[in-house]
């Protein structure tokens, strides 16, 4: 195994297992304060409930992917130091910010979880409001960085390759990063929110704890209430940002496409399988038009093809086609999803009638609980690979960018063992919460208004 691959192998297992703790601790705290807000309103003892469940998850998951959000940072350093060096002074100012956003979710997120009981209920509730916004800033911020090395902004290059006049206003606002920063932000949502949906739909299905469903109902509304409006609002963002690609990547979205040559009225594709030697894809769905009419806004528009580019600046077209296959099909499959949830939803209210009684569409969202997910580690595939052989587009090769030191394959392994050991103690933690949850939910089976008197009352 060669270091180059070695690192980029770790790269890969590092975001893949922190995105899913970064995406949990920004949509999560949405969800706890809706709850809790919900029984400020109204009294509603089950919403109280969820807030202090999703708090305690919350909790357990920012702790995780605090660990390995450092472990990312050191493996910055340590695997690519050359590219640090690079582009340091250029995107510092994002990692800076997304600290600061960091230790202010921390310091919130623990007056929200000991201030039950210690607060008065207001401002209780008013304590997550900073949680939830800077767990939503770090990952917008920390995007910023990201967004630099799909299109490098602020500074200047000398014929020797130095960085000179750098500014690292124009390199934080880098042309990718407003829509990156977007379609991220609602694809985490959309997995959270459809990955907590899927629960409660499941356990609404068993209908073991009859005396539950009003709780279960509860977290179904407010999680398909977040998940369903980013899954509907993602095709847009997402179309936004393939036009943003056409002009500044297009290499990337040529490989997205399997586009091998350059066409006018281009076809969309669905499906196939790209041969990369033969430069043609197999057993594709074409739509004639289509791609051209989403990349340029004219169904006869100009879409440049890998051709076009030298072939060691190719992406791989295989990985990147199928990823970016498997992204769009779940998020089509979401929205669907989402749509017939409202309408259900809204028609079953209307005529009085118990939405989760339709089995089918409950069966449908437990299906579809792990799409949000899968689509977002299919997207950074495609953001990640699609860049490839660039660690800054146009700038900086990413075997350019890698440690000279050897013994990278040592430390993958290390870096595996101690994502593996989180894993392990995260299923830890959350199956003795769950157990916990259980347990106070038994002793609650009382009168609802003794629990959500107990939490508050004479605060």
């Amino acid at each position: 195994m060669s270091e180059l691959f070695a690192a980029r192998t770790q790269m890969a297992l590092s975001l893949g297992f922190h995105i899913v703790f970064a995406a949990v601790g920004m949509a999560l705290p949405i969800m706890m304060l809706a709850a809790e807000g919900r029984w400020l309103r109204t009294g509603d003892g089950d919403a109280l409930r969820l807030a202090k469940t999703w708090a305690r998850v919350t909790a357990v998951l920012f702790a995780v992917g605090a660990v390995s959000g450092t472990a990312l940072s050191f493996e910055l350093g340590l695997l690519w130091p050359t590219f640090m060096e690079f582009a340091g002074p250029l995107f510092g100012l994002a990692f800076t910010m997304e600290g600061f956003a960091f230790f202010i979710e921390a310091i919130f997120l623990g007056l929200y979880l000991y201030g039950w009981n210690r607060l008065s209920p207001r401002a209780h509730w008013l304590c997550g409001i900073p949680v939830a916004v800077s767990g939503a800033a770090s990952g917008i911020l920390v995007l910023s960085a990201n967004s630099w090395m799909q299109t490098p902004a602020g500074f200047d290059l000398t014929p020797e390759g130095r960085v000179v006049n750098v500014d690292p206003i124009a390199a934080f606002f880098n042309p990718a990063y407003g829509l990156m920063a977007l379609h991220s932000t609602l694809s985490v949502y959309q997995a959270v929110g459809f990955a907590a949906a899927g629960v409660y739909a499941y356990a609404l299905l068993r209908g073991r704890r009859p005396e539950r469903a009003a709780y279960n109902r509860r977290a179904l509304a407010i999680a398909m209430a977040l998940g369903g409006v980013t899954a509907i609002l993602q095709p847009i963002a997402g179309d936004r940002l393939a036009k943003q690609t056409t002009r500044h990547q297009p290499a990337k979205l040529a490989a997205m496409e399997a586009q091998f040559e350059t066409e006018r009225g281009a076809p969309l594709r669905i499906g196939g399988w790209p041969d990369e030697e033969g430069q043609r894809i197999d057993y594709a769905i074409e739509i004639p038009g289509l791609l051209s009419y989403l990349a340029t806004g004219d169904f006869d528009g100009e879409v440049k093809g890998l051709a076009d580019f030298p072939r060691d600046e190719w992406p791989p077209v295989r990985v990147v086609h199928v990823a970016f296959q498997v992204m769009v099909g779940c998020g089509v499959l979401m929205a669907a999803l989402a749509v017939w949830f409202g309408v259900a939803w809204w028609r079953d209210r209307r005529a009085g009638r118990d939405p989760t009684a339709r089995r089918g569409l409950l069966r449908a969202l437990v299906l579809a609980a792990p799409l949000g997910f899968v689509a977002i580690e299919a997207g950074w595939t495609v953001t990640e690979v699609g860049r490839q052989p660039w660690i800054a587009y146009g700038v900086m090769r990413t075997a350019e960018g890698v440690t000279p030191a050897t013994g990278v394959p040592v430390t993958l392994a290390l870096f595996t063992l101690l994502y593996l050991g989180l894993t392990v103690t995260l299923i830890v933690l959350l199956r003795r919460l769950s157990r916990g949850e259980g347990d106070r939910a038994r002793a609650a089976d009382g009168p609802a208004s003794a629990h959500a008197g107990g939490s508050h009352a004479g605060v």
